[in-house]
């Protein structure tokens, strides 16, 4: 995690080159931007037992962000459930884990969560196993090359990025009520290219793009934070979003090959990528912010193009048809008898 000891500079020099960054983009996303604003804003890291007695599930970890933040959050003192397609990579990170830290507090599950019985499953482990569950890290992730439908017959982009982490985190909402946790969402800048529409969420119509499908569910995820976040407002459970910028990680690499190769460069490295989830999870001044959407420690806008944006009516819609297509209750009503 980038630290800095030198004293911040005056905090209007600081939003305006930090503004500055932002309009550029490719500022805001490459390396150049932990490196400037790591000074602008004299980032620290958390205390070293921040997370010290409490528990963390990450999805997604074997790899990249997923791998970076674990091995992060580990080394603050986490115990750290660990959900994921393969068992043998598990197995691996946990043996990873427990080497780096000299104490094996980590717990694998082998799971689908493109599907909605895997899902089910990975809950009913976590709410058996687990007395308490402090932070979500929704990373779990994929571009397909076609058109694929998951056991639910949902389209798999759909299923894995959108509905999989809907059912998943209304499923852990007891455990997390119980030690006012905190549900982090990783998504990606190139969400802000793609307008999500509400008629045809699982790309049914047109030419298939993995790419545009990915960011599409990328949107409609960042959008559902904003309303967990005001549906369980005061509830002490805290729902926010961050994008790792351009970072260097495998996935980049094998789905994108020539945007990663024109612009290796300028990638950031996987822990400057993963910096701000691991500020999300740890740092005390993260405390209590909740629907909203971040960047290198700092909150941005959920849109950069005015025909991207949904309203509060359209991400009322969202939520009801994502509800729908998990086949499971409402989690924002109240509970029933």
């Amino acid at each position: 995690m980038p630290t800095s000891s030198l004293a911040a500079p005056p905090p209007w020099l600081s939003t305006a080159v930090d503004g500055l960054l932002e309009l550029s983009v490719v500022g805001s996303f490459s390396r150049i931007g932990p490196a400037v604003r790591s000074r602008l804003d004299a980032w620290s890291g958390p205390p070293a037992d921040a997370l010290r007695g409490r528990t963390v599930l990450i999805t997604g970890p074997t790899s990249g962000l997923g791998r970076s933040t674990a091995m992060t959050l580990a080394g603050l003192g986490a115990r750290i459930v660990l959900v994921g397609r393969s068992a043998s990579k598990l197995a691996d990170l946990r043996a990873d884990l427990a080497a780096s830290t000299g104490d094996d507090r980590f717990a694998t599950i082998a799971a689908d969560l493109s599907s909605l019985d895997g899902v089910r499953g990975v809950v009913d482990e976590v709410l058996r196993t687990e007395e308490r569950l402090d932070v979500l890290v929704d990373n779990a992730g994929a571009i397909y090359p076609d058109r694929t439908l998951a056991a639910d017959g949902l389209e798999a982009t759909f299923a894995l990025m959108v509905a999989g982490p809907f059912a998943l985190t209304a499923g852990l909402l007891p455990l997390l009520r119980t030690s006012g946790g905190r549900v982090i969402a990783v998504t990606s800048g190139g969400m802000y290219t793609q307008r999500l529409d509400l008629d045809d969420l699982q790309s049914e119509s047109g030419p298939w793009s993995g790419a545009r499908a990915y960011a599409r569910a990328k949107r409609a995820q960042t959008a559902l934070i904003r309303e967990w976040g005001r549906r369980f407002a005061g509830s002490g459970v805290t729902f926010t979003a961050m994008h790792p910028g351009w970072a260097d990680t495998p996935g980049l690499a094998e789905s994108l090959p020539a945007f990663h190769a024109r612009m290796k460069p300028l990638l950031r490295t996987v822990e400057e990528g993963a910096d701000t989830i691991v500020w999300l999870a740890a740092h005390p001044e993260a405390s209590g912010w909740t629907g909203l959407l971040f960047l290198d420690r700092r909150s941005r806008p959920f849109d950069r193009a005015p025909w991207t944006r949904l309203s509060a009516q359209d991400r009322r819609r969202l939520w009801d048809r994502v509800v729908a297509a998990t086949g499971s209750r409402d989690p924002s009503l109240p509970d029933e008898g």
